[in-house]
């Protein structure tokens, strides 16, 4: 199983970004995915998560109106739009794979980890 992000960099305050993640090694179509963030001084929390068919989605509070996850299991990838950028959305984005295809908000149920993709937002 690889998962690599890329799509991070610098944002303004206001500004959009759109993360990607290319999965390889496993059936991509049959498990749910995820995007977490890391942050100095902060435990890995969770961003956003989508079931195997696209058909369901989830997000963390202080995300949601802002940021739409999706995926194309034709190309096995899943993207995070971010949009409305603020400041305390800094940090690693990391992609994860699922147990199973349902999504999930608890890092427990992932079993396959990126190196991250970094993402840093100006005042």
């Amino acid at each position: 199983v690889q998962l690599v992000e890329s799509g991070g960099g610098l944002a303004h305050t206001g500004q959009s970004l759109t993360l990607s993640c290319v999965a390889s090694g496993f059936r991509f179509s049959l498990y749910g995915m995820a995007w977490f963030r890391e942050a100095p001084g902060r435990e890995r929390e969770f961003v956003a998560t989508i079931d195997s068919r696209g058909l369901s989605t989830y997000y963390e509070n202080s995300v949601k109106g802002r940021f739409s996850i999706s995926r194309d299991n034709t190309k096995n990838i899943v993207y995070l739009q971010m949009n409305s950028l603020k400041p305390e959305d800094a940090g690693l984005y990391v992609c994860a794979k699922g147990l199973f295809g349902g999504g999930n908000s608890l890092a427990h149920a992932y079993d396959n980890w990126g190196r991250g993709t970094r993402v840093i937002v100006s005042e």
